[in-house]
């Protein structure tokens, strides 16, 4: 599948615009996509039952990103932290996302912690952290009794 086309990805636009605030300087490319070395590899540390725990290639990163608008469309980013080790080309961002889970209409509020290495000016390796719970709550899983 293509990456072409980047409204399939608009639901995470403010995701990708505070991962771009966060390497300013460090990353080169103009979309979240474009920062991404061809082989990275990203790892869901925490993450929710059913996602993958690891996926290496920038197109396979494009391929699960696709179908989130789906279930969540965010309408926000904020409290960016930057932590960089210029020694191990090591940046941790800390960061919080706000949206709408499609289906049941919830807000979504969630922090992460993205652990990211960066070598010859694009992202090779990616640890991501986040609240399961709050995913759970936006999403309605488990289900509520009725």
């Amino acid at each position: 599948m293509s990456i072409d086309n980047l409204e399939d990805f608009a639901a995470l636009d403010p995701f990708f615009r505070i991962v771009r605030e966060g390497l300013a300087g460090l990353v080169d490319g103009d979309h979240f996509f474009d920062l991404l070395a061809e082989d990275v590899v990203v790892e869901y540390v925490v993450s929710v039952p059913g996602y993958p725990r690891r996926v290496q290639g920038r197109r396979a990163v494009a391929d699960l990103y696709r179908g989130y608008g789906d279930a969540m469309v965010l309408t926000g980013a904020d409290e960016l932290a930057v932590h960089r080790d210029p020694d191990a080309s090591v940046v941790v961002l800390e960061y919080a996302v706000h949206g709408r889970a499609v289906r049941t209409g919830r807000l979504y509020d969630n922090h992460f912690v993205s652990v990211i290495t960066v070598k010859d000016r694009q992202v090779t390796h990616w640890r991501d952290y986040l609240d399961p719970v709050a995913v759970f709550r936006a999403l309605g899983w488990p289900a509520d009794p009725r």
